[in-house]
């Protein structure tokens, strides 16, 4: 049957259900993001409120070594990646910008530039990222496991908020690891950088650590500490509202992580982006 044989009629029902599927398409599209943000503020304000209450209310405190385990689990065990990325970061920084500072007569000058990048931007998104596949895709999927395995549904039954014992530790743990962890990249990537201009590039160590202390100040270092405060506090959230949300056995809690690792690292580069263009516009 040809285009021409075809009755107007079903043609303009084919045009209208294709327009109504396109805009359900939509509609829906919007309504989980709207789903998405409005769940995951009222997960962070709620393990915020659990958070507080545990620091001046004995009943609502979660034993410390509830919190030392998740520093272990997420923070110490992702150090030895993170000063492996983070090395070669500064190795790359510094043979990047060696033949343009060479030609200019200013190859001691590849300090400054690894030391600002390291401590204003690199070390804390960097690390983000690393820390959102390795431990973020880890905490989506061990609570999207407890839903499944309805351990969590046996917590609410025994008056136990989930919350409270299982997101406030991981908050935690993650906020105040991940600062430190940026503390560990900033250095390990300014020893990369030292490394490839004291062997390869020819430039004195001495030279380089002077040009490095000249070039960074506290504000750097602060904002830096910062940015990986909230970014931790950025990936808890949103592994947990993925893990908590799982549905639909191993399957749902595989997209969990997945949705995990995605959404982590574009909320890093969009709250990135907002930092630095504070920090530029007030001078920091």
């Amino acid at each position: 049957m040809t285009s021409k044989s075809i009755p107007k009629s079903s043609l303009f029902e084919r045009a209208i259900r294709g327009v109504g599927r396109f805009t359900l398409n939509r509609v829906e599209s919007g309504a989980s993001i709207v789903r998405f943000f409005g769940g995951s503020v009222y997960l962070l304000f709620d393990a915020l409120r659990w958070a507080i209450r545990g620091i001046y209310q004995r009943d609502a405190r979660v034993a410390r070594h509830h919190f030392s385990a998740q520093m272990v689990r997420v923070g110490i065990r992702s150090i030895p990646i993170v000063i492996l990325v983070q090395t070669f970061i500064g190795i790359i920084l510094a043979l990047q910008m060696a033949p343009v500072l060479r030609s200019y007569g200013q190859l001691e000058r590849v300090a400054d530039i690894v030391a600002i990048a390291m401590f204003r931007e690199l070390g804390a998104l960097l690390t983000g990222v690393v820390f959102s596949g390795f431990a973020g895709a880890s905490i989506a999927a061990e609570l999207g496991t407890m839903v499944e395995g309805e351990e969590i549904k046996a917590l609410r039954a025994i008056a136990l908020n989930p919350i409270r014992f299982l997101v406030v530790p991981r908050l935690v743990a993650t906020v105040m690891m991940l600062a430190l962890l940026t503390v560990v990249a900033d250095a390990v990537g300014v020893m990369g950088g030292l490394i490839t201009a004291n062997f390869i590039l020819d430039v004195p160590a001495t030279t380089y650590m002077s040009y490095t202390q000249a070039s960074v100040f506290p504000s750097d270092f602060v904002s830096g500490i910062v940015k990986a405060a909230v970014f931790g506090l950025m990936i808890l959230i949103i592994a947990a509202y993925e893990g908590l949300n799982a549905r639909g056995g191993a399957e749902g809690v595989g997209l969990a992580t997945t949705n995990t690792v995605v959404k982590s690292i574009v909320a890093l580069i969009s709250a990135d982006v907002v930092f630095t263009a504070i920090f530029y516009t007030f001078g920091i």
